[in-house]
């Protein structure tokens, strides 16, 4: 059974944050689905991480060589080839349960400046709370990165 981490973002943007997230979870063995809503934005996002410092293998999906690609951009409702055990949503990409409880890992990443996107996490931090599924909630407004009860 996997987890939901929720990461509340007040000082930095989801490209500053992703790297470390990643990281941790090739580290760890697993495929990555990294989740948005919007084709353009996983089109740029997928830029910018080629452009990062470090090297963050990945790819959008689509693709012909999905099934082998270590980070996988997808939005929401389209197929996810790489068997990901890690799933990274940003932009208040949806998240079900049972999704949850099929992988080791769910990241939900959203900007809390935004209020709009601030009461969509707490809608899904409710939603998945009542699903069974064991959630965190991480945040940055102390300049670093802490657990919160």
């Amino acid at each position: 059974m996997g987890s939901a981490l929720f990461y509340h973002l007040t000082r930095s943007g989801p490209v500053q944050l992703l790297p470390m997230l990643i990281g941790k979870s090739l580290q760890a063995g697993w495929r990555v689905e990294l989740r948005g809503r919007d084709r353009a934005r996983q089109v740029a996002l997928d830029e910018r991480l080629w452009l990062g410092e470090g090297f963050l293998p990945h790819g959008l999906a689509g693709g012909a060589h999905d099934a082998r690609q270590p980070v996988l951009l997808t939005v929401e409702g389209q197929a996810v080839g790489n068997t990901a055990r890690c799933l990274i949503a940003l932009e208040g990409a949806e998240v079900s349960g049972a999704e949850c409880m099929a992988l080791e890992r769910a990241c939900i990443v959203f900007d809390g400046n935004d209020p709009e996107a601030l009461e969509r996490a707490r809608m899904q931090w409710r939603a998945l709370k009542a699903a069974g599924v064991a959630a965190e909630y991480w945040s940055e407004a102390g300049g670093r990165w802490e657990r919160k009860q």
